[in-house]
């Protein structure tokens, strides 16, 4: 190679250098003797104030860590004559006043190169600094970024593993590829048992079909699913769960997950075909009660009919006080100017009171033996004139119970006041005393 005809000025040279190198001194205390214009820019202090001085009185570190870290990166190129490069380190600068001074936080990258001489000595230590404050700052907050992430998706997890329902997760084309911790302890089965095609083994075969074809239907159409069916449980009991599924869809309208969960409602489902059943029960039994009433309201029209057809006296009377309550037309007609029905048979009857008849009412219903009268005399207003006639009655009180509790007395009774007389005729007066 040529020699250059003109002469080279080397420290210019290295002052114009377009990087941040130092050149340091091999001897302990690393004194300054040369950088270039570049590095003179980034320190913010000149040429001249750092020139000759030790290092770390030229550019005091931070903290005794960061000095510890240049320290050891010197003397390993002192000890191995090999470039070492140093770990980042935060080495704070002195701001211009124009900037408002203080220390303005840096974090640098520095590798020391070492110049030797012919011999192999070391003459120098060449320090290459990069200023990568930038790029750790965008590394922390890209770190930072991370972290969050990272602890979204923890926190994540931790719901989806903690839900109280059985959750799961689909491809967009329907293959189950997550189920949650619940799901498993449900089941009992490991997650790659579950995964793929495999979950529906624990689907009650008869609804396995029908549980294949709505999940199909809705994976190619995009719909929400929604569907009940049983899952085998751990035990092998089969519990009617209700399961629901969501797509979600990117900026293009196109699915690219399903998400699903579901719930044990065993209970409900039972408690509503408890409810069915009971209902269908209560219905029976309405339709029941309800032939029992046609029957009883036949029976009772037949016996009403009964009683005011027959031509015998009946009535029915209510309670203690014997108050009337029915009367049938042969009964009413001794009476025709009076109202019985709602009255008590004092009120009704007033003359049959001194004659004992209410005597004989009361001692039915307080003993329930039952009183049988043959051709009975009693007085009674019959045309409402206040004129007692004398009639004779064949007559039964007998006293009856509703609900195992004394209701009343039915009175059954014939007329037989023209026998009584007929036969008195024809037996002719009796007989004078001698």
């Amino acid at each position: 190679m040529p020699t250059p005809n003109f002469p080279v000025d080397y420290q210019q040279l290295f002052h114009a250098l377009p990087d941040n190198f130092l050149l340091i001194a091999p001897d302990a205390d690393a004194t300054i003797l040369d950088n270039t214009d570049r590095h003179v820019a980034v320190s913010k202090k000149s040429r001249a104030e750092v020139v000759g001085l030790p290092f770390f009185e030229a550019w005091p570190a931070t903290d005794e860590a960061s000095a510890n870290i240049i320290r050891e990166s010197h003397e390993h190129v002192r000890q191995h004559r090999e470039p070492h490069t140093m770990p980042l380190i935060r080495y704070d600068l002195q701001r211009p006043e124009s900037q408002g001074g203080g220390l303005e936080e840096l974090y640098w990258e520095a590798t020391h190169y070492p110049i030797l001489d012919e011999q192999g000595q070391l003459r120098f230590i060449l320090q290459r600094t990069q200023d990568v404050t930038e790029k750790y700052r965008a590394q922390q907050a890209a770190e930072k970024v991370r972290r969050e992430l990272a602890e979204q998706q923890e926190r994540l997890r931790f719901v989806l593993e903690s839900m109280p329902i059985l959750v799961w997760t689909a491809r967009p084309d329907g293959t189950r590829d997550y189920f949650n911790a619940r799901w498993l302890q449900f089941t009992g089965k490991e997650l790659g048992a579950e995964l793929d095609g495999q979950w529906l083994q624990g689907v009650h075969p008869d609804d396995r079909a029908r549980v294949t074809q709505r999940w199909q239907e809705c994976v190619q159409s995009g719909q929400p699913y929604q569907v009940e069916y049983r899952l085998r449980r751990h035990d092998g009991q089969y519990r009617w769960v209700l399961m629901r599924g969501l797509p979600r869809l990117d900026a293009q309208g196109q699915i690219t997950m399903w998400v699903g969960g579901g719930t044990d409602i065993q209970d409900q489902k039972q408690m509503v075909q408890e409810l069915l059943d009971t209902n269908e029960q209560q219905a029976l039994l309405s339709e029941q009660a309800y032939q029992a009433y046609q029957l009883a309201e036949q029976q009772r029209e037949t016996f009403y009919n009964l009683f005011m057809q027959t031509p015998a006296l009946i009535c029915i009377l209510r309670g203690p006080q014997h108050r009337f309550e029915f009367v049938n037309p042969p009964y009413q007609a001794l009476f025709p100017h009076r109202q019985l029905v709602g009255l008590k048979v004092a009120e009704a009857l007033p003359e049959v009171v001194e004659q004992g008849f209410i005597a004989l009412l009361d001692g039915v219903y307080t003993t329930g033996e039952t009183f049988v009268g043959n051709e009975v005399e009693i007085m009674l207003d019959r045309d409402g004139s206040g004129r007692l006639q004398r009639s004779y009655l064949n007559f039964t009180y007998q006293l009856f119970e509703e609900n195992h509790e004394k209701a009343g007395i039915t009175v059954f009774a014939y007329d037989v006041t023209a026998l009584v007389e007929a036969r008195r005729a024809l037996e002719g007066p009796a007989p004078a005393a001698q």
